[in-house]
């Protein structure tokens, strides 16, 4: 796992106001391969950690219905995919500690959106209420053009929690 650690200057030319930034990758290479892993490599993480003065930010990149080899799978079903979305994004979150209750913005990229919205809302709602969450994340719908042409749905996430959580 790649750490990064930056110190960054906050106005103080003495250097009094600075503050250490950690970064790292997040893998969750059970359920999801690595970009780099791909027959065409793509260039980005999965998510990164950052790690700031004692709150952690989990940036979880677009994420879809991608398998552990990095094949799309569950071609054609659109509940299917929303679902394999959810599950590769919880185990992201997982492997750096936190859980949906953490996750403050979520952007979806829908395909189709004028279709499928109404279903992926549907689908939101449930596996936010088996989350157990009280207070829903900030979320934007967008349609897009996504990565490929296989793929119905995809998700970014970002997440906030105390950094004192393993990770």
């Amino acid at each position: 796992m790649n750490e990064h650690e930056l110190v960054v200057e906050l106005g103080a030319a003495d250097g009094a106001g600075s503050v250490v930034l950690k970064k790292k990758a997040i893998e969750a290479p059970e359920v999801l391969n690595e970009a780099y892993d791909y027959p065409k490599p793509s260039s980005f993480s999965r998510g990164l950690r950052l790690d700031i003065n004692g709150v952690t930010i989990l940036l979880i990149s677009g994420t879809a219905s991608v398998d552990e080899r990095g094949a799309s799978v569950h071609i054609g079903d659109f509940p299917a995919q929303v679902r394999r979305t959810y599950k590769n994004i919880t185990a992201l979150l997982a492997v750096e500690g936190a859980t949906w209750k953490d996750v403050v913005r979520t952007s979806c990229y829908l395909r189709d959106i004028e279709r499928d919205y109404e279903e992926f809302n549907r689908i939101r709602t449930q596996f936010f209420k088996d989350q157990g969450l009280e207070l829903l994340p900030a979320s934007t719908g967008i349609q897009a053009i996504l990565c490929r042409p296989e793929l119905l749905v995809e998700m970014e996430a970002m997440a906030i929690f105390p950094s004192h959580r393993k990770g």
